[in-house]
């Protein structure tokens, strides 16, 4: 049996035992005359709510991360090492993106947002000798291509 094959089937499988027991679901559930569910917001979704900024660091970190990591894998100098850099450089760029200082000033946000994704890509992509000279033509590059995509997105329509 071929991989897509047993894809297939699992995935009928799966619709029939959903569409078997979907119903009965939906009628445990129903809530009749004055019964009411007591919803309680969780901690976690409470404290991403009042903190805006932590909420945006840690979207960005976990953007970060997987990018960082096949970042890493590409060029062979270690996933996890990736991950780490660009959790960093996401949890950066979270920050940068949510600033109520750069929403009005949306050129250099872009160029901002280019120079810290640029400079994180260039620090998991490269090791050893002219680290910081790889770097920082990267942050360049990143630069310009922030800001030629701020151009193109908001003032070049």
């Amino acid at each position: 049996m071929t991989t897509a094959a047993k894809g297939a089937l699992a995935l009928s499988i799966y619709m029939c035992v959903a569409a078997v027991s979907g119903p009965s679901f939906a009628y445990d559930n129903y809530l009749r005359g004055t019964a009411s569910r007591n919803t309680k917001t969780s901690g976690t979704k409470k404290y991403f709510q009042e903190h805006p900024k932590v909420r945006s660091a840690a979207i960005g970190a976990g953007v970060g991360t997987a990018a960082g990591a096949v970042t890493g894998l590409v060029t062979g100098r270690g996933v996890v090492r990736g991950a780490a850099i660009g959790a960093g450089t996401g949890a950066g760029v979270g920050l940068i993106r949510s600033s109520r200082t750069l929403n009005s000033h949306p050129i250099f946000k872009d160029v901002a947002t280019g120079t810290v994704a640029g400079l994180g890509l260039g620090l998991a992509g490269s090791r050893g000798h002219g680290k910081g000279k790889k770097a920082a033509q990267a942050a360049g590059v990143g630069a310009a291509v922030g800001l030629a995509a701020g151009l193109l997105k908001d003032k070049l329509r």
